[in-house]
């Protein structure tokens, strides 16, 4: 009997969050990766396989490299929905094939992981093979290369702007959190009342990116907004002990969704006449702005929560006058050397 895969949603026992696809093996996979993943992590892993397997039309134990590449060629040739491509060609966008092809490596990843028989190899190519392997075995070309961009920021009158467009005080404390903080959306969300410490000014991220907990120093103005926020707008008589919920019916008092995050920044975006602002970029804001005051790449990797340095230097090249000052002092030390030659 064909497979035809279909993503489905429901609650596990312990009332976490259960993906399924209609195949026993992809949903043992499913239900390993839901113990290490977030939640939208594991969806995003569902859908991939089932566009996967919908495409190639063939069960696991099937699927060889042929197979796989031919999946690229048809993702980069999709024209049924509008990409907006930096190189202007259609299909689908580089990061989002790449993450695809991820997520069906990590399945067969598992599948040889735990001894499955009906699978020999990890049909996904670690890349394609050059003339320099031979004296760097694990330099081959990536199958899909994608653009590297810089982070969008907004400028502090933007910022302003962004802030002077909220209409609660709980609104402005999240904003405030991302972008003076630098905390992730998710972060945000996931704040519980003993999380909060006030007296100390910072705030203790339970379950960061990759499941790594830190404490997070946080500026004055957000410490005095929560605060006014918890005396002023949370209801009394809230059951859940997260930071941020809902103020009107008929969810008033329960946790403050991610969509509805998205739609109060949305909202106040098109009220405050801005072209762009999202919460990621309120927090590339506050991390790019830490780097133009001086913050050392050490002490920005806390800040932010990244698991490599390389993830933070980024910001070096998004901060103007980092660039513009090596460059100077390169520029003087070639200037003096010509000088001397001269005379």
């Amino acid at each position: 009997m064909r497979w035809v895969p279909l993503v489905t949603r429901s609650k596990s026992a312990s009332g976490g969050l259960r993906v399924a696809v209609g195949h026993p093996l992809a949903d043992e996979y499913l239900e390993f990766l839901g113990v290490r993943a977030r939640p939208n992590t594991l969806l995003a892993a569902a859908f991939d396989l089932k566009v996967f397997f919908t495409v190639v039309d063939k069960p696991p134990s099937r699927v060889s490299s042929r197979d796989v590449m031919a999946f690229i060629r048809a993702q980069r040739n999709e024209s049924d929905r509008v990409v907006v491509r930096l190189d202007g060609s259609a299909g689908l966008s580089s990061r989002t094939i790449r993450r695809r092809l991820s997520s069906v490596s990590g399945f067969y990843a598992y599948l040889l992981a735990r001894g499955d028989t009906s699978v020999l190899r990890n049909p996904v190519p670690r890349g394609l093979v050059t003339r320099r392997q031979r004296e760097r075995p694990r330099q081959g070309v990536p199958l899909v290369r994608t653009v590297k961009t810089l982070p969008r920021v907004l400028e502090p009158g933007e910022v302003d702007a962004l802030v002077g467009a909220l209409r609660t005080e709980r609104d402005r404390a999240m904003v405030e959190a991302m972008v003076l903080g630098g905390l992730r959306r998710s972060e945000v969300l996931g704040l519980r009342l003993g999380d909060v410490r006030v007296g100390e000014r910072r705030v203790f991220i339970a379950d960061g990116k990759g499941g790594r907990q830190r404490l997070v120093p946080m500026s004055s103005r957000f410490v005095a907004t929560v605060a006014r926020y918890l005396d002023r707008e949370r209801p009394k008589e809230a059951a859940t002990d997260r930071v941020f919920v809902v103020l009107k019916e008929p969810r008033r008092g329960q946790p403050l969704s991610a969509y509805g995050l998205d739609e109060i920044i949305e909202g106040a975006r098109g009220r405050a006449g801005l072209a762009h602002a999202t919460c990621h970029e309120l927090r590339h804001t506050c991390l790019t702005r830490l780097r133009e005051a001086g913050m050392s790449l050490e002490a920005l990797q806390a800040q932010a929560g990244h698991a490599s340095i390389e993830t933070t230097r980024v910001y070096l090249h998004l901060a103007d006058d980092w660039l513009a000052g090596e460059y100077r002092k390169a520029a003087e030390a070639i200037d003096a050397q010509m000088l001397e030659v001269a005379q």
